[in-house]
């Protein structure tokens, strides 16, 4: 098929971890909140601590969790009882956790994982989590010690545009390495192929749940990971447009590239005609729909739909037919291997090899789209469905996608119970 490679690229893209024995790094994790085993605080740090799924095998932790921060620690039991049964402290600001209570940065790496705890939405939409504020302090240890290491910040960087850019800057200003973004692109894909670089895609969607910010950076998330491959590379978005409601799908029957592709989707699944429109009314979901233009001329669109996982598809110049990739399912029930493994082993290269398993201007642009998204509805304080188009020239970043496969492959993790170090 062309512009996609198989499975079989994954055997010539080692990891580089293999290549050479390496220490094992040191990492600092600063949390928002850690209380239930739902939270991503819990299925991140939890494999970093005693290992994940990979490739159809338990692989043992690669690096050594020192230190916590948990923002909302109060209601955090379950990071308490963890840290003690595993004998990690818990320390009272996201300075000390990276410097282990000293003057000096101390640890080999940061994942910061704010992405559930009490914390308010504003009237857009935006869940106002605490990232840009815990990144900032680790970014201070940064400089007063001429000395920095790589960061992962989980999902988006930040709900507000301006805060995101600055982490982005301020990972080249410092020249540490920096990744994050939503599990799902790494995720179990059918079939198991990668787009290959340069792809020449002209139109794509991707059709998930894209019910509030967060379920809508997933899917626009997972739509940077397929059209940054396409041909000449990433260009930067032009501009990006919401549109909720009724009116999402008379965007769609009015848009012949869209509309043509939600179809092959649906043909794929075996689901009944009009399935996506008439489902969204019996479950008394609002439908809604981002749309997104790049510099380039390519356009995608994120259309809300249930029943397909997260699914991409996207027009190929000299195939016939749409190309379809699912990511299906959902590793439950809770326990060990819990929800995604495969972002835990890229977070795990990226500490040992000190390289951005995948360009880091994705998750910005990404971040930029939804947050973009999320304004398009709202001007001069009034709400419309059918939102404005924002044009986005500060989006105008260009780079080569490059990796190889980084999605998970193999048997589905079984249901094993977590290693806590106590029971329950």
């Amino acid at each position: 098929m062309l512009g996609i490679t198989g499975m079989a690229g994954l055997a010539a893209v080692p990891d580089a971890v293999a290549q050479t024995a390496r220490k094992r790094p040191r990492i600092a994790c600063l949390v928002s909140y850690w209380g239930l085993p739902t939270s991503h605080a819990d299925w991140i740090v939890n494999k970093l601590i005693d290992g994940y799924w990979w490739k159809g095998a338990h692989t043992p932790s690669r690096v050594d969790v020192v230190s916590v921060y948990v923002h909302q620690l109060d209601t955090s039991l379950l990071a308490q009882k963890v840290c003690k049964a595993k004998n990690i402290p818990i320390f009272k600001t996201a300075g000390e956790a990276v410097t282990l209570g000293g003057k000096e940065l101390a640890v080999d790496g940061v994942v910061i994982v704010a992405e559930h705890g009490n914390y308010p939405t504003d009237l857009k939409g935006h869940w106002l989590l605490p990232r840009w504020w815990i990144y900032s302090q680790v970014v201070q240890v940064f400089e007063q010690s001429k000395r920095s290491v790589p960061v992962f910040n989980d999902k988006h960087f930040s709900y507000n545009w301006d805060d995101a850019k600055w982490m982005f800057d301020k990972s080249r200003e410092l020249k540490f390495p920096l990744s994050g973004g939503s599990s799902i692109p790494f995720y179990f894909r059918k079939p198991e192929i990668e787009l290959a670089a340069e792809t020449p895609i002209r139109n794509s969607i991707v059709v998930g749940g894209a019910g509030d910010e967060g379920a809508i950076f997933h899917c626009v998330d997972v739509l940077q990971a397929f059209v940054d491959r396409r041909k000449g590379g990433e260009t930067g978005v032009r501009s990006v447009q919401s549109i909720r409601g009724p009116e999402a799908w008379k965007w769609v029957e009015r848009t012949p590239w869209a509309g043509n592709l939600l179809e092959a989707v649906r043909k794929n699944f075996d689901l009944k005609p009009r399935h996506f429109q008439e489902s969204h009314f019996q479950e008394g979901r609002r439908p809604n729909v981002c749309i997104v233009d790049y510099n380039d001329g390519t356009h995608a669109a994120v259309i809300s739909g249930t029943d397909v996982g997260w699914t991409w598809a996207g027009e190929i110049e000299g195939q016939k037919d749409p190309t379809i990739v699912s990511m299906l399912g959902w590793p439950g029930p809770i326990s060990q291997y819990h929800a995604a493994n495969g972002q835990e082993h890229w977070i795990t290269e990226m500490m040992l090899t000190g390289k951005e398993p995948y360009n880091a201007e994705r998750l910005l642009l990404s971040t930029g789209i939804v947050n973009h998204y999320m304004e398009s509805n709202w001007e001069n304080g009034r709400y419309s469905a059918v939102g404005r188009r924002i044009e986005t020239p500060f989006m105008n970043m260009k780079y080569h996608s490059i990796h190889g496969p980084m999605f998970e492959t193999g048997p589905r993790p079984p249901n094993t119970p977590y290693i806590r170090g106590f029971e329950g």
